[in-house]
């Protein structure tokens, strides 16, 4: 039986790295977009030319490299340094040019801030490209893991176990001590003394720490990433990782804003919403929020900021209502505005005296005020039982925030459809990115260069999908055609091709057929 025969390894061939790369290959779409930017203007860290030594690299090389190698799950320097080597198209992409992983690593590092800018740039492109609606947006968040094991997150009642640990051990090992002074063994000795310094200089370090954070104010501290925290992954799973937030738009699936946090979701509504608002350029829209971010100072932000929320209802908290029954919640009250005051289902009024309370947080942002409601007929009421085992009757609390809050609640109501679709904008892109790409932790510290990895990560998403939805020639005609006052001038590009195009042809001696262009 014949079988079909390879090409020999020493025949020789006359061809192109322009041959191996189709019309179609991503590829193209990543070369077409970094040349088209400039990328000084966007705030690239620059290559300054060296008058002596080895010349640098451009900084459009190692871009083009990080968004090819996300795009295709590859972002260690050293992987990528080896796919300049061995990869046809990196080496279409590059030019042949291979960067050392050293210098590769330094750009991601060095450029947290414009790689931010340049996902907010491809937004902008998104929707000139109309692939972006801008009405309803869907917000989510989801953890990576920090470059910071959970050994090295410590809080005050860590500290505090690890400083009572070393003080019983001490005194074990002293206790042991005096034992040993009536026996000759030295080597014994010796060896319970290295311990007991060995747990004094612990006891220092832990002593350290727990100064350090009573100085920060924070909560818990991490020695390897200083900004990473400890935060509820899942159910009672704790994680020292960061918070990775998305706005997506509903026309297709598309991220229109991303940023990255060190704490939870309860106070994150408003600068990602704010954040969507202004890199799409737009008055208003509508967003979903599952009941996590439910938070009266966020929502009232977004409203004051023109943002229609629709944020889910958690469960209704209780306000002194311990043994009351369901027909007696807070959510059964009816709040009259002109008179400022609440109905209870029994039809008594409850007043205000009109003073303001303070509830204060874990921070100073965090408090907020309230007012409290009463009537006097609660003493009198036949079913105060059911309503409040209170002795001075039921009280309700109604914080500056529960006008947003109630009309939020409404909307939710009103529009249990449109909710709906908020799992099908944006859980499927968490899981694309976690579970198919494996991007579910980061190597960078600190919450900046997090941040730009970030971004970078939800950019080639963003790259993935609208060539999924467009395909790369429709894509490049778009770019061709797109307005940015961050783009390059065209002529330049005009120029760029047409000299390669001349330099090609005259190393084939066909220069008598090269288009004419005036380079000057």
């Amino acid at each position: 039986m014949q079988h079909i025969q390879g090409i020999s390894r020493n025949q020789l061939q006359v061809s192109s790295l322009e041959d191996t790369i189709s019309a179609d290959n991503p590829v193209r779409f990543i070369d077409a977009f970094v040349g088209s930017i400039d990328l000084e203007k966007l705030g690239f860290t620059p290559r300054v030319l060296k008058t002596e030594g080895r010349p640098s690299f451009d900084t459009g090389v190692f871009l083009k490299l990080y968004l090819y190698g996300y795009i295709n799950g590859i972002r260690s320097s050293r992987r990528l340094e080896k796919e300049c080597l061995r990869n046809l198209e990196m080496q279409w992409l590059l030019e042949a040019i291979c960067p050392n992983y050293h210098s590769i690593a330094d750009f991601r590092k060095d450029n947290p801030k414009a790689l931010k800018q340049l996902f907010k740039l491809f937004v902008s492109f998104l929707k000139d490209a109309d692939l972006i609606s801008g009405k309803t947006i869907a917000i989510d968040g989801t953890k990576s893991r920090a470059h910071n094991s959970k050994k090295a997150n410590f809080n005050p009642k860590k500290i505090e176990k690890h400083l009572a640990y070393i003080e019983a051990k001490t005194q074990e090992y002293l206790t042991a001590l005096e034992q040993n002074d009536t026996q000759e063994n030295n080597t014994a000795v010796t060896n319970i003394q290295q311990k007991i310094e060995r747990l004094k200089q612990n006891k220092i370090n832990y002593e350290l720490l727990e100064e350090q954070l009573k100085a920060s104010g924070e909560p818990q501290i991490s020695t390897t990433d200083p900004d990473a925290r400890a935060l509820l992954v899942q159910g009672q799973v704790v994680e020292v990782s960061y918070n990775m937030q998305a706005a997506v738009d509903d026309k297709h699936n598309l991220v229109v804003a991303t940023h990255t946090i060190n704490r939870n979701d309860k106070n994150a509504l408003a600068a990602i919403a704010i954040e969507a608002k202004e890199n799409l350029k737009t008055e208003t829209f509508t967003v979903l929020v599952d009941k996590g971010y439910h938070n009266g100072r966020e929502i009232e932000t977004c409203k004051n900021s023109s943002i229609t929320t629709i944020v889910a209802h958690p469960d209704q908290g209780k306000s002194n209502e311990n043994g009351t029954q369901p027909d007696y919640l807070v959510s059964k009250f009816i709040y009259n505005k002109e008179n400022n005051t609440y109905t209870c289902p029994q039809g008594q009024i409850l007043t205000t005296s009109g003073s303001w309370h303070k509830k204060t947080g874990r921070t100073e942002d965090s408090g907020y005020q309230f007012q409290k409601y009463r009537t006097s007929a609660c003493k009198t009421c036949p079913v105060k039982d059911q309503c409040t085992s209170r002795k001075g009757g039921r009280e309700i609390d109604r914080s500056q925030y529960a006008e947003a809050v109630e009309q939020n609640h409404q909307r939710y109501k009103d529009n249990p459809q449109l909710y709906r679709k908020r799992q099908e904008i944006n859980e499927h892109i968490f899981g694309t990115i976690k579970r198919k790409w494996g991007y579910n932790y980061t190597d960078l510290i600190g919450l900046e260069k997090v941040n730009g990895e970030h971004s970078l990560i939800m950019l080639v998403y963003n790259i993935k999908r609208s060539i999924n939805i467009l395909g790369v020639p429709d894509l490049l005609a778009k770019l061709h055609a797109w307005n940015s006052p961050y783009k390059r001038k065209f002529l330049i590009l005009i120029k760029t091709t047409y000299l390669k195009l001349f330099l090609a042809q005259i190393s084939f001696g066909t220069n008598q057929n090269t288009p004419k262009c005036n380079l000057a």
